[in-house]
């Protein structure tokens, strides 16, 4: 399962640019041609979040339809699976878009304003 990899490098990276703050979401896009399950990355998210600043976030997974354009014809076509034939008959497909996945957002906690000095705060 692939999911998983593909998984801990979002986790990995949401973490990197959180900086500590608590993830609350996180969308990623996800291309129809990238063979990525949503379950299955929704199952991953959750195992490789724990103990990480994103543990109990929420994954919002948006699936992009790919594009290809048929060299023979000429015409662009939305993509869903690897399985190209343009409607003039022809194989000859270049795949322009669909492989892509990409953090698109995330939602964190505000940093603190200063930190706190616990030492010169506490009641005697």
């Amino acid at each position: 399962m692939h999911e998983m990899a593909i998984t801990q490098s979002v986790i990995d990276a949401v973490c990197e640019y959180a900086a500590g703050r608590t993830v609350h979401s996180v969308t990623v896009e996800v291309g129809a041609l990238c063979a990525v399950v949503p379950d299955a990355m929704q199952f991953c998210f959750e195992l490789a979040a724990e103990g990480t600043v994103a543990e109990g976030a929420r994954l919002v997974i948006e699936q992009i339809l790919g594009t290809g354009e048929c060299r023979s014809c000429g015409a662009e076509f939305g993509l869903a699976d690897p399985i190209v034939l343009c409607r003039c008959g022809s194989a000859d497909v270049e795949i322009l878009s669909g492989r892509d996945l990409r953090i698109r957002s995330m939602e964190v906690s505000e940093a603190c304003a200063q930190p706190v000095d616990v030492a010169t705060t506490r009641q005697p």
